[in-house]
């Protein structure tokens, strides 16, 4: 059995590991318990980019919690010497007449632009024409596009800022323990009794941030609120690479009136001649240990088919790589970060919805925050559990 400990974080992916860092940083007496060795390729945060933008148009309450993670990943760069964050531009698209959505929002570039305004974000609006004009490798456009550019916006490096803040946890004396899969959790009195496949753990309190193991952990409600969904991510070869200059932007494209009409993707990383592409898929629900890992090739044709071809300049169907990762999604697809109703002292933060890992490292601060008490504490109203009913 170890110690008694002021917290114990379990699951070190995204929310896990900025959860352990900053309660490090605050001189919390944690554990981090992870069943893997993090970073790793078994969740929902491997893949090697992640978009970010700090208007984000899934709601203005988002918007504090990326605004904080640039800020810490820049203060992380300095410590560690690592890059987590290219500022290289997102670009937000979507036609121009009718109605499209994106993430369960209807008009996604307006609520960008609101979300940018309200806050003070740079930005600018492009219609089509200064969206071709601007970056050539968007092909076939209508002219008439609504897209919404964050100049400040790009690409954060998921395995990257897992591990700097795991290092950095470990520095300021966090305990990290790889390999170590939670068996189940209770409340105990004024603590939280942990049981692993390596022994017992007694915390003071517990952070549940197990992604898509969350659900058979926490038992109901979550097992009803939580459902894993299968996604995929596909690096296609480029035969030409001049319409990608050096400002070009991450996108999300949505060319139709439905939530899976879109794509979204990232420039060629230096030195490679490939670029990373994906949608997101609702309808098929798994489980992380279920999940089939392996991408079929022919899933790799449809996708250039149906979406990439006609639409990204240079592009082949030749494939380079692939990859396969889960969201964890709520009915809304917004987060959780509310107490367990039956566990005051066990705090669970998941369920990202596919739109988590640039807000992680702020929803981090603010979690161990939150735990600490006193002035600043912040408001996670807007993402209770009551909401649900």
């Amino acid at each position: 059995m170890t110690g008694r400990v002021d917290v114990a974080v379990l699951g070190l992916g995204a929310m896990g590991s900025a959860t352990l860092y900053q309660l490090a940083k605050r001189g919390a007496a944690v554990i981090g318990l992870d069943r893997f060795a993090p970073p790793h390729a078994l969740g929902s945060s491997h893949g090697e980019t992640r978009i970010t933008r700090q208007a984000v148009g899934e709601g203005s309450d988002y918007v504090p919690f990326v605004t904080a993670a640039h800020r810490i990943w820049r203060d992380l760069e300095a410590e560690t010497g690592e890059t987590l964050l290219n500022a290289c531009g997102a670009l937000v698209m979507a036609p121009g007449h009718g109605i499209s959505s994106h993430h369960g929002k209807p008009d996604f570039v307006g609520r960008s632009i609101s979300a940018a305004q309200g806050a003070g974000i740079a930005h600018e609006v492009l219609d089509g024409a200064e969206v071709a004009r601007r970056f050539p490798q968007f092909l076939n456009l209508a002219g008439d596009e609504k897209a919404y550019y964050e100049p400040g916006g790009g690409t954060v490096f998921p395995e990257r800022c897992i591990a700097a803040q795991l290092t950095r946890a470990a520095a300021l004396g966090a305990e990290v323990r790889t390999g170590c899969e939670v068996l189940a959790l209770r409340q105990e009195g004024a603590g939280v009794r942990i049981e692993t496949a390596d022994g017992v753990i007694l915390a003071d309190r517990a952070v549940v941030a197990a992604g898509a193991w969350s659900a058979p952990l926490l038992g109901r409600p979550f097992d009803r609120l939580l459902t894993v969904r299968r996604q995929l991510l596909h690096w296609y070869a480029l035969a030409d690479e001049a319409a990608y200059g050096p400002r070009s932007p991450v996108f999300i494209w949505m060319y139709g009136t439905g939530d899976t009409d879109y794509l979204y993707g990232f420039p060629p990383m230096a030195g490679e001649r490939s670029i990373k592409v994906a949608t997101e898929q609702y309808s098929t629900v798994t489980t992380a240990d279920a999940v089939e890992r392996r991408v079929d090739p022919s899933e790799s044709d449809a996708m250039y088919r149906l979406r990439v071809e006609n639409r990204l300049a240079g592009t082949t169907p030749e494939v380079v790589r692939t990859a396969a990762c889960v969201y964890t999604v709520t009915p809304d697809r917004g987060f959780i970060i509310d107490r367990h109703p039956e566990m005051d002292r066990v705090l669970v933060v998941s369920a990202c919805s596919g739109h988590g890992f640039k807000h992680s490292a702020g929803i981090g601060e603010a979690v161990a925050a939150d735990l600490s008490g006193g002035a600043g504490r912040p408001d996670l109203t807007p993402f209770a559990l009551a909401r649900f009913g």
